[in-house]
């Protein structure tokens, strides 16, 4: 039975697929999406732009399900300025809000990105700025534009600058596996290897800043505990005990790391102080308790536990103390973790013989599933706190999903080639 838990708890399961973009699909979008025009920006410059920013924009905002965008065919017009635009041209085609702008050189390698957001029936503008940026910030800056609009209509902030970082195994000309720990753009562009391994690779996790990973490696033969710098490469190993080293979580603060050891016989709830390098106990017990997570203000850790003879989850303060059992519905539920704003938790639960993604109102209790795979693990909550990210099935391959807290937003993310796996959502860059 134990055994059994490990597994289950660890997934230990490492499948094929090449490195490449990550492709979004929208498999279902809200009813009644805002309508939006994102008209093509002009470009001011000679030849073609390095980057068409207005069809990132587009893109972002389509891809949230929360907005439904013209395609250009169906524009009447294609102002990129205030003056130009015809309110009337925009209202026969029942758009609500209109974005326009432009884009130019400025010396050597620079850019200036202009642009505006209007409400068509009022004919007023919403808000709009003049962006510097560079060639390889351009997309970047894209994003940051698409936040800027969603949160102006929506009221809070967009997640589409931010990041993912995840799993994925490539076969080798020899046979040989190789593991790799990625990160991408949230629309899956930009994909770049943090490291690779032959060995097994888990458990990726954001430190608060964006600027760390810390993981699971086997490279040694045995569990260890890495933090790695992103954008320098440069990393410490953290833990190699006897036994398991595994499922890090960074506290809030960045100074701590929350994880599963097993040093001491069965997997319990420690946390590293990572500037003394002393190790606490929080959660001990003679059942196997795994995969904490941290509330975001710090003061108190989820982690799944089979304490009450199968997996659920309990809570526990982050100093230790007596850990009380947060969830009931359903005989199996795993791998918590707390929305950013503390009120809810995204779990994987067992419903109808399948594994799927649901979150729980920690006032209320009241739990909603909001997945319909077979095989959903690995919930991570975007910074926003308004979609879930998760790993699923598609036939045989291991793809990402994501869906909205509501349950009304749907997306797949796949490979083109093979499998991906163990999705975490980067915070926002600080």
């Amino acid at each position: 039975m134990k055994k059994i838990s490990i597994v289950l708890f660890l997934s230990l399961a490492w499948l094929h697929t090449a490195l490449a973009d990550l492709t979004i699909e929208i498999t279902e979008g809200v009813e009644g999406a805002l309508p939006i025009a994102v008209v093509p920006f002009s470009w001011q410059g000679p030849g073609q732009p390095p980057v068409d920013v207005s069809d990132v924009i587009n893109a972002d905002l389509q891809r949230s399900g929360r907005f439904k965008t013209i395609p250009q065919v169906d524009m009447l017009a294609r102002p990129t300025a205030a003056e130009e635009i015809e309110f009337k041209d925009w209202r026969a085609l029942d758009v609500e809000n209109l974005v326009v702008g432009q884009v130019r050189p400025q010396g050597t390698g620079g850019y200036e990105i202009r642009f505006q957001l209007f409400d068509v029936y009022k004919g007023e503008q919403l808000t709009g700025y003049t962006i510097p940026t560079t060639a390889p910030n351009l997309r970047a800056t894209a994003h940051r534009i698409a936040d800027l609009i969603y949160e102006k209509l929506l009221g809070i902030p967009g997640a589409f600058a931010t990041r993912v970082a995840y799993i994925t195994s490539v076969r080798q000309g020899d046979g040989q596996e190789r593991i790799d720990l990625n990160i991408a753009d949230a629309d899956g562009y930009n994909p770049e290897t943090i490291v690779s391994s032959t060995e097994p690779l888990m458990s990726p996790a954001w430190s608060p800043d964006g600027r760390k990973l810390a993981y699971v490696s086997f490279e040694e033969g045995r569990s260890a505990i890495y933090v790695q710098e992103v954008y320098t490469g440069k990393r410490q190993k953290v833990t190699a005990y006897k036994g398991i080293n595994g499922a890090p979580a960074w506290s809030p603060d960045g100074r701590k790391l929350a994880m599963a050891l097993s040093k001491d016989g069965n997997p319990d709830i420690f946390v590293y102080d990572l500037a003394t390098r002393k190790l606490k106990s929080v959660a001990r017990h003679y059942a196997i308790d795994t995969e904490p997570a941290w509330s975001p203000d710090g003061r108190s850790l989820v982690f799944t536990s089979d304490r009450g003879g199968k997996p659920q989850i309990y809570r526990v303060p982050s100093y230790g103390g007596q850990a009380k059992r947060v969830t009931f519905q359903n005989s199996y539920n795993a791998r918590a973790s707390f929305s950013p704003d503390g009120k809810l938790l995204a779990l994987v639960t067992l419903e109808d013989g399948s594994y799927r993604i649901a979150v729980q109102d920690l006032d209320s209790g009241i739990m909603q599933v909001l997945s319909q795979g077979s095989l959903d693990e690995s919930p991570s909550f975007a910074p926003n706190g308004s979609m879930i990210i998760y790993a699923s099935k598609a036939g045989y391959r291991g793809v990402l999903a994501a869906v909205s807290v509501d349950g009304r937003v749907r997306q797949r993310l796949a490979l083109q080639e093979g499998d991906v796996r163990e999705p975490v959502w980067s915070p926002f860059k600080k």
